[in-house]
């Protein structure tokens, strides 16, 4: 975004320092807390220049239904992210993937396979039994102190890896492993992204070498659980119903039909996997999260 007399008035935003624009700003504290107090200041919709880019931080209902329903199409596309781009096979799930034709018809394979009703509600199985196996796990250990969020992460972890690949996986532990470093390493600022024209930056901070090591790892990981599943897959007999299928068999199945316009690659598969892993793994560290689930585990066990 550069301003020049055609350009209509740009949002409001702090002073900013040559070459470091306004990261001095949210040196210090947690980045949330930083672009909150920003944000009490000049507003919920602001300006801040991060290294080279240049971006508006919106921080209120009313502006968020304006960015993200009224005008969502115009703010559609995604910045280039380092980590996303290694981990998501070059940025091809559907969290990351620019957005256009490709993009637009793998919501619809979300939407329609993956996450419809029906698809939904075959699931309700594998939550019933590991919510009940969470709970027998807690009252096991009456009077003694617990770790809640590792058990919950164990329980979110198996009921994922249930609906995702049919059973738990057996590297379950080195995955579960794998995708919280990745987590780690894609929070916060990276200073790679923040200065995208410096490409050495990336080299420099070891993050690369990094991320590449951790996606190796997960993709030996997912080659695997996928291999299984074509075998599987070749035993079964054409009546088999669909409603059985896992997510990994959804998406075989939609590559194996091959009547998309962006025919899905294996990698595309292995992306949506990881990705789902990954934004899992993210929303349980939520404390908002395990409070609520805090709450229903006391409500279940009295």
């Amino acid at each position: 975004m550069k301003a020049n007399s055609s350009s209509p008035t740009l949002p409001p935003g702090p002073w900013k320092l040559p070459l470091i624009g306004n990261m001095h700003q949210l040196v210090g504290s947690l980045p949330h807390h930083g672009l909150r107090d920003l944000a009490k200041k000049y507003g919920p919709l602001m300006r801040l220049q991060l290294g080279e880019l240049s971006m508006v931080v919106v921080s209120s209902a009313t502006m968020a239904k304006e960015v993200m329903k009224t005008h969502d199409i115009n703010f559609a596309d995604r910045p280039f992210h380092l980590a996303a781009s290694i981990i998501s096979y070059n940025s091809t799930d559907i969290a990351f993937a620019p957005y256009g034709v490709y993009w637009r018809q793998l919501r619809k394979i979300c939407t329609m396979e993956l996450l419809s009703a029906k698809r939904v509600r075959s699931y309700r199985s594998i939550r019933e039994k590991e919510v009940s196996k969470l709970i027998q796990s807690i009252s096991a250990q009456e009077g003694s102190t617990i770790n809640l969020s590792k058990m919950v992460s164990s329980f979110t972890f198996a009921t994922i890896s249930r609906a995702a690949f049919g059973k738990k996986c057996k590297d379950e532990e080195e995955f579960v492993s794998l995708v919280e470093e990745t987590v780690v390493a894609a929070g916060g600022f990276s200073v790679a992204e923040l200065y995208p024209s410096v490409k050495l930056l990336a080299l420099i901070s070891g993050m690369k070498a990094k991320l590449e090591k951790i996606h190796q790892k997960v993709d030996r990981i997912i080659e695997n659980i996928i291999k299984e599943h074509k075998a599987r897959k070749v035993i079964k007999t054409t009546s088999d119903d669909e409603s059985d299928e896992d997510l990994v068999d959804v998406l075989l199945r939609v590559q194996e039909n091959g009547d998309l316009e962006f025919p899905l690659t294996t990698d595309n598969i292995k992306s949506v996997i990881m990705v789902s892993k990954f934004m899992f793994s993210a929303y349980i560290s939520c404390p908002f999260f395990l409070q609520f689930y805090s709450q229903k585990v006391n409500c279940s066990s009295r």
